[in-house]
């Protein structure tokens, strides 16, 4: 019997499709106002979506600077940051729609008349946004046991259909689709790098670093490889990690996997960074593999590395003999709060 019983292989095959689907199920979505920040309330993989847009915007306004400047927060509570009440539209973005902190963020949402949108497949979020006449905004659940964390692709299509709607941004669709059509057609790749790469990473602990403008992509690997591992990981940043985390390899007390993903445009201090720690950490007998990532448009760039991360943890898992897709630790967990 496969490992995988809930075929997550195929989910990741099919993940260059939801940018599109996002697109077209948000496409009557906006609210009155003008808005230059949004507050993304989520946990686990329903508040992934906004670390990638952040990484997103911010490098569109830092090559253009005609682009307007959008503040993208994050709401990982119960309560709203203070910069949810200030000119903010609030997305309310739970997958399942019955995350306990972001059913009782988008209540003071509420009770505070602050703009908002929910974003769920169903759920209490639903039932809410019904009771008060918000806008909700369904996701699809393309496969038994869907889990928020492979539904990226929809959140990040359906956050940007909002934003073009609210006119926050400029139509960026076209480029985000030609984007998606070159990750679909590499996809076979990629799954061929990330099965060797798991291949090397068995009885391991991997630790991702990335640098300050893509570090939100190593937590991202790092999720991962906790959720569809099974099996620890951690993460960081340079130039950060290179003033305190670094000197921790003196005295190791496990055998960990060093993975750099490593952007060949970043700035040439921190790529001199990257090579010198990649000798020093190999001079001391620690495995260090250096993963370019792959070029193309920013946004290609972004998620084909994420495919990449995807593939390598799913090989892990079977490497592991380890089913991908339940987190059983996390539903017990949420069983024993009750």
């Amino acid at each position: 019997m496969t490992l995988d019983k809930s075929n997550l292989r195929r989910v990741i095959l099919d993940e260059a499709s939801q940018f599109e689907e996002g697109f077209k199920i948000a496409e009557k979505i906006s609210v009155q106002g003008s808005f230059d920040r949004i507050m993304v309330s989520g946990m686990g993989g329903s508040a992934l979506p906004s670390n990638i847009l952040r990484i997103y915007l911010n490098s569109l306004f830092s090559q253009d600077r005609s682009y307007k400047k959008i503040d993208v927060f994050q709401n990982r509570f119960y309560t709203l940051p203070p910069e949810a009440y200030n000119n903010c539209l609030n997305l309310i973005c739970s997958h399942s729609g019955n995350t306990e902190e972001t059913i009782a963020s988008f209540q003071e949402a509420l009770d505070n008349n602050l703009p908002c949108i929910g974003i769920s497949s169903g759920g209490v979020i639903e039932k809410m946004c019904k009771k008060n006449k918000i806008l909700h905004v369904k996701l699809p659940v393309p496969y038994k046991n869907f889990q928020p964390r492979m539904a990226t692709g929809h959140f990040v299509g359906v956050i940007i259909q909002i934003l073009i709607n609210q006119r926050m941004i400029s139509d960026c669709r076209p480029d985000i689709i030609t984007a998606a059509k070159k990750l679909d057609k590499n996809i076979p790749k990629l799954e061929q790098q990330g099965k060797e790469m798991a291949k090397r990473l068995v009885g391991k602990t991997p630790v991702i670093y990335a640098s300050t403008h893509f570090k939100a992509l190593a937590m991202i690997w790092k999720i991962k490889i906790n959720e569809n591992s099974k099996t620890p990981a951690f993460w960081n940043y340079f130039p950060e990690l290179n003033h305190n985390e670094f000197v921790g390899y003196t005295n190791p007390q496990g055998e960990f996997y060093i993975i750099l993903l490593r952007d060949s445009c970043d700035h040439e201090r921190n790529l001199k960074r990257y090579d010198v720690t990649e000798k020093i950490l190999k001079e001391n007998g620690i495995s260090v593999e250096v993963v370019k990532m792959p070029e193309g448009t920013l946004f290609y760039h972004i998620f084909a590395t994420l495919a990449l991360g995807d593939w390598m943890s799913y090989y892990l898992a079977l490497e592991y003999k380890q089913d991908p897709t339940p987190v059983d630790w996390v539903e017990d967990f949420k069983k024993e709060l009750k």
